[in-house]
């Protein structure tokens, strides 16, 4: 190697390090614009990152990225921690933060026949020995709104890791291994030990499927273990799996408790965790505040003036749609007996004062991580987890109700997928149900978090677009069509496109199920001229 390659590799190494941390820079701001009432606990996050980046830049001499940081650094510099984050402000960090990301593109983020750039927050890491399969991976996880990096050196993924923590690594036990055995797992032994949390890592193996290298991988934070290795499709579905814990929503606490100093002092508590807290003190509000903050876990006070807490949880389970959130008592009561007794009448949990502020939220987590699942199992298909069919147009008379009372628009859309039947019969039914997963991840990926999505039965999909009107509804859904029908199916050697097409219908006063049979309309229409296309439903 001549001396300029030496220097050529050696400027790309630095601009990885530099371009590295502005998307760090990047992530951080994408937490704070996705939710706003949590800015000013990210804004420490994102000055320490920009200063970051600015010395890399500068050592570098990567001025666009040195010059895009200081103007972030100097934007933060009056805007104070506890103080919320105003509009102004938010429009000029957005500018800024986007002539930063323009410096970051990458060369196959300026080509528009390439993936969208709908990244997630943070990346996923590829280290596989098989670089013609990572470079495919990656493709394929980038049509699904992924960031995707592949490395082909260990030292390389331990500095990029330190760097910044990816969601999740995609790793060959053997990764640079070439007279070592379990190489990849030694290297993930490594960098585990650089991070307070371990990063998730799913292992492939062609080769070793043993107990014993099985038992290293799982000790060293190992989710799954796939031998022999699988096509792609199933790993950009296990990837989903450990990428998708960044997306939770933080739960949503309701606090009865009649000492102010005692509710204020929870309120804190629950804030400092991440989650969404709402107090009140006076027991006679808690109908106006269940139908306003419709909360996933309460708390109570056992005692309070002029009521229980145990009359109160029996007043919240009369009501059908809070028969199941949990409820945590709240007491000096140390006598078991009457803990025992006040758990029976409507309670799920029993927390004496003065409170361990780790065991509340430890109990919390719990019990609000159990009562998600149980109301997912009601509501959300089992194989795509989108809502259900029932729950789906339970949703779509709520907004309907939403729009006459703000006078919005909405639309309404279905999605058949095309020659499904087919598909099934020429591959099989486990190739059919990777196709409607497929296809529910990439709705999930590139649709508003307002939006709703739902699997209305077979291979029909209907989605919900509030605020929505219907030329902006068709623009969106038909580059979606699109961008899937470029998505490479595989099925052992095979590899085919799928198509789906299209019927929307705006919302024009009617009731839920006037507005489902227009959709329904509109996408036999998409049928009939010759699928694979997007039609707007008629007034």
């Amino acid at each position: 190697m001549n001396d300029e390659s030496q220097k050529e590799k050696l400027r790309q190494h630095f601009a990885r390090r530099v371009t590295t941390q502005a998307r760090v820079v990047l992530d951080t701001w994408q937490k704070i614009r996705e939710d706003r009432s949590q800015a000013p606990a990210h804004r420490d996050d994102l000055t320490a990152a920009a200063d970051k980046l600015v010395r890399y830049a500068r050592r570098f001499e990567m001025d666009s990225h040195a010059a895009a940081g200081e103007l972030i650094l100097s934007l933060l510099t009056d805007w104070h921690q506890d103080t919320p984050l105003d509009d102004a402000k938010a429009k000029a960090l957005e500018d800024a933060t986007e002539n930063l990301r323009l410096s970051t593109q990458r060369r196959t983020d300026q080509d528009t026949s390439s993936a969208p750039q709908q990244y997630r927050r943070t990346p996923v890491y590829i280290a596989l020995s098989n670089e013609e399969m990572a470079s495919r991976l990656i493709r394929q996880l980038e049509f699904f709104g992924f960031r995707a990096s592949a490395f082909n050196a260990s030292a390389d993924l331990i500095e990029a890791c330190a760097l910044s923590k990816p969601e999740t690594i995609l790793m060959d036990v053997n990764f640079s291994g070439k007279d070592k055995d379990n190489a990849g797992i030694a290297t993930v032994e490594q960098l585990q030990e650089q991070h307070d949390t371990p990063i998730p890592i799913i292992f492939v193996s062609d080769e070793d499927g043993s107990i014993e290298t099985r038992l290293r991988a799982s000790r060293c934070g190992g989710e799954e273990f796939f031998y022999p290795a699988v096509d792609p499709g199933q790993l950009i579905e296990k990837i989903e799996t450990y990428t998708h814990g960044n997306t939770v929503e933080p739960y949503k606490v309701l606090v009865l408790d009649d000492s102010r100093a005692q509710a204020k002092y929870m309120e804190t508590v629950l804030k400092k965790a991440g989650m969404t807290a709402h107090i009140i003190t006076d027991p006679m509000q808690i109908i106006h505040a269940l139908e306003e903050f419709s909360p996933e876990i309460i708390i109570l006070d056992m005692y309070m003036p002029g009521c229980t807490g145990m009359e109160i949880a029996r007043v919240i389970r009369q009501q059908d749609r809070f028969h199941s959130v949990p409820i945590i008592y709240l007491s000096a009561e140390e006598d078991v007996s009457k803990q025992l007794h006040a758990m029976s009448l409507g309670g799920d949990d029993f927390l004496t004062k003065p409170i361990d502020p780790k065991h509340l939220i430890a109990t919390l987590h719990n019990r609000g991580r159990r009562a998600r699942s149980l109301l997912a199992l009601m509501i959300r298909d089992s194989l795509t987890g989108l809502f259900n069919h029932t729950h789906t147009l339970h949703l779509l008379e709520q907004e309907i109700v939403r729009a006459r009372q703000k006078d919005q628009p909405m639309c309404f859309a279905m999605i058949d997928i095309d020659f499904f039947k087919k598909v099934n019969d020429t591959f099989g039914h486990p190739i059919g149900d990777r196709i409607l997963r497929s296809l529910s991840m990439f709705l999930k990926q590139r649709l508003r978090k307002t939006d709703h999505i739902g699997r209305y039965g077979g291979e029909e999909f209907a989605i919900i677009l509030p605020n929505t009107r219907p030329g902006d509804a068709r623009n969106v859904l038909n580059e979606i069509r699109e961008r899937f029908s470029e998505l490479t199916q595989q099925a052992g050697d095979r590899e085919f496109n799928v198509t789906f097409s299209c019927g929307i219908a705006d919302w024009q006063g009617e009731t839920a199920q006037a507005l489902c049979e227009r959709a329904d309309r509109a996408l036999y229409t998409s049928k009939e001229h010759g699928r694979n296309c997007v039609t707007l439903a008629e007034t």
